[in-house]
């Protein structure tokens, strides 16, 4: 049985996608060095990953809650969490063949592939993933004191287990979304959309009036688009350099 796309999820998807693709230019033009920004401290743009990064975790927590209420079959989702695998791996060998000291090893989305099986797994658990939520989002930060301080924080902080998100130091990558505290945040996208299947059915049934439909149009090719839009604006962006370049000396 195909799962229902649902306009509202998806326009929000569509937002989150656009909203990186911002940061992502803005981070692409001081990498040119077009701008002179800190993207590693300055709290501006810190914060706004975190809001990008949840929004995506939560838009995947409300997809997966439509997709166990229409009744998405085992197969079918395991046929998109293979091409999400597989998307990054490629992630992870691009970027190791651009930038090998701080290649990309578990950043978004192979943070998403393995939250969608827990996601998946608990669905069931409806409005109980409210406190799972929350906890998940809790736990690191209760244990950091505690990790830093004890005599496993090397262990927690290299790569073989940092994915879990107990660490005491951020490691060396280009992007890092460990299974704690994200997992908490697609917690309650599950929870929020099982809630919202149950109660308030027509929120999710809305439909993206004209002007929202390229949005819509985005989100249900979120991964298409992911995969693609760096490429584009990094290519862009080199172009122009040698353009400008060549002008420059000519």
């Amino acid at each position: 049985m195909p799962t229902q796309r649902l306009d509202a999820i998806d326009v929000l998807r569509g937002l989150a996608l656009l909203w990186m693709s911002v940061y992502h230019f803005c981070y692409d033009l001081n990498q040119f060095g077009h701008l002179r920004l800190d993207f590693y401290h300055d709290a501006f743009w810190t914060w706004q990953r975190s809001a990008i990064v949840g929004l995506f975790l939560f838009c995947s927590g409300l997809g997966q809650a439509s997709a166990v209420g229409t009744g998405q079959s085992w197969r079918r989702f395991w046929r998109r969490w293979m091409q999400l695998a597989c998307c990054a791996l490629l992630v992870s060998a691009g970027s190791y063949a651009v930038a090998p000291q701080s290649f990309i090893y578990f950043g978004v989305l192979h943070g998403i592939a393995l939250m969608l099986i827990v996601a998946r797994c608990s669905a069931q658990a409806g409005n109980g993933l409210w406190p799972l939520g929350a906890m998940a989002i809790a736990v690191p930060f209760m244990a950091a004191d505690w990790i830093a301080g004890s005599g496993y924080a090397a262990l927690f902080n290299a790569p073989a287990l940092n994915w879990l998100g107990l660490i005491s130091e951020k490691p060396v990558t280009d992007d890092y979304v460990p299974l704690l505290p994200w997992l908490g945040v697609m917690g309650w996208g599950l929870a929020a959309g099982s809630w919202l299947l149950r109660r308030r059915p027509r929120w999710l049934q809305w439909s993206a009036p004209r002007p929202m439909q390229p949005l819509a149009l985005i989100g249900r090719w979120s991964l298409t688009y992911y995969m693609l839009h760096q490429p584009l604006m990094i290519g862009a962006l080199t172009l122009y350099s040698i353009f400008a370049l060549a002008r420059s000396s000519s």
